[in-house]
């Protein structure tokens, strides 16, 4: 048979196409009655709990009672470390290698079992299953995906390409790596996050107070507190809808509100960014007087939900000209801000609160420039300080998008390698 594209060097040997009913013994447990679930115990594996291992999310654990463990165990086995087990209900064919040698009982046909017996480095035969090789013979079976089940039949007749066990072990141990990889950068991304939410709630006074929890040391005196329509007038927004704008060119640069609320941050560098295109240049002669200026905000006035009120400060800009566009209110400060102070203070909490309330609508809500007139704006006197605040803002921001561009990148190695490294 053919060989993967892509080889460990000083590995020559053919792979063997077989399929897994011939090269080792497959399983499934002993039927577990819901009412024998216990709330600790042995734990006791559902498919959900594969799915949480892969994802790295949480779930409602199930257990079952050491007993009835060790009664199903004397007929079906035990589980030991090694062998994988693959999800046969809900998301179908999705794998999870058995850590080590403590009580683990599965549900029946939820869960398939791949009994290892040292045959196999575990982490090969996991990231077969992630495959394209796999993923598109699970694909080929006519049932699966009308009716979402793998059985321990299919899973038997599944074919598979196999290397002598020292090249599975680099295989194998080359995606651990990665996968290695992957969750560290997530983890810090995730982390970093999490950082920017808790200080994004803790670098501004919340519910009144003149002063945030946490500030830059040399700075102690009150925070200014105004009515939003004294400190930033409205611009004009236009009204053009995606199919008005080109992704190619144009004359102008949008900012539409579907941007603002899914793509952009609380600071859009237009110089960075890729905006939609204004081709129509009596709309530039309509609107001249609502060119976007750098400190300039951008609130998307619409949305299906409580993100109404979303808003990207506007930097970067240099000789562009960029306009806000369909369900946007445009802003621009009377009296200068530092760069990034109003972006995130007004996609915080302490100001972003108070407009739920003024929020409109059932299947889409919305909130009107003049609903936002008498809100409550505060932030502190000194520009310095502002300006410290934006930076450490935007830092947090260069780290999460730092791992997040890693995480992409690695992911994408994966899949490239996954195409090219099984057959």
């Amino acid at each position: 048979m053919e060989n993967p594209k892509i080889r460990f060097k000083g590995f020559t040997k053919d792979w063997e196409q077989r399929r897994f009913g011939e090269i080792t013994e497959l399983k499934s447990a002993s039927r577990v009655h819901k009412d024998e679930w216990t709330s600790n115990g042995v734990p006791f594996y559902r498919s959900s709990d594969v799915m949480t291992a892969i994802n790295g999310t949480e779930n409602e654990k199930a257990f079952i009672s050491e007993e009835l463990y060790e009664k199903l165990s004397k007929v079906s086995g035990k589980l030991e470390e090694g062998d994988i087990l693959v999800t046969g209900g809900g998301s179908v064919g999705n794998p999870y290698i058995v850590p080590d040698n403590k009580p683990l009982y599965t549900k029946d046909a939820d869960l398939l079992w791949i009994k290892n017996k040292g045959k196999f480095h575990p982490y090969f035969l996991y990231e077969f299953f992630f495959s394209p090789t796999f993923r598109n013979y699970l694909g080929s079976i006519s049932h699966v995906g009308t009716i979402a089940h793998y059985t321990i039949t299919q899973l038997s007749d599944t074919p598979i390409g196999l290397p002598i066990f020292e090249e599975q072990k680099e295989v194998g141990e080359y995606f651990q790596s990665l996968d290695r990889l992957i969750t560290l950068h997530q983890r810090k991304c995730d982390q970093t996050k999490n950082l920017k939410k808790y200080m994004l709630q803790k670098m501004f006074p919340q519910n009144g107070a003149k002063v945030p929890e946490i500030r830059f040391d040399g700075y102690t005196y009150d925070w200014e507190q105004r009515k939003l329509g004294e400190v930033l007038i409205s611009l004009q927004n236009n009204t053009l809808s995606r199919a008005d704008l080109s992704n190619e060119t144009g004359i102008a640069k949008n900012v539409h509100y579907g941007d603002v609320l899914i793509k952009f941050g609380d600071v859009l560098d237009v110089s960075r960014e890729q905006l939609p295109m204004i081709k129509d240049e009596k709309i530039l002669d309509k609107y001249k007087a609502s060119f976007l200026q750098n400190g300039d905000v951008i609130i998307a006035d619409t949305a299906e939900d409580t993100t109404v009120g979303k808003c990207s400060e506007i930097a970067g800009l240099r000789d562009e000209v960029v306009l806000s566009g369909l369900h946007t209110i445009p802003y621009r400060p009377v009296e200068k801000f530092a760069t990034g102070y109003l972006g995130y203070y007004l996609n915080a909490s302490a100001y972003h609160d108070q407009l739920i309330p003024l929020m409109q609508g059932i299947k889409v809500t919305s909130i009107s420039k003049y609903a936002m007139q008498d809100t409550d704006i505060v932030y502190p006197k000194s520009i310095e300080e502002q300006a410290m605040i934006g930076s450490y803002f935007q830092s947090l921001d260069h780290l999460i998008t730092l791992h997040q561009r890693k995480c992409d990148e690695l992911k994408k190695m994966k899949k490239y390698m996954l195409q090219n490294m099984f057959i």
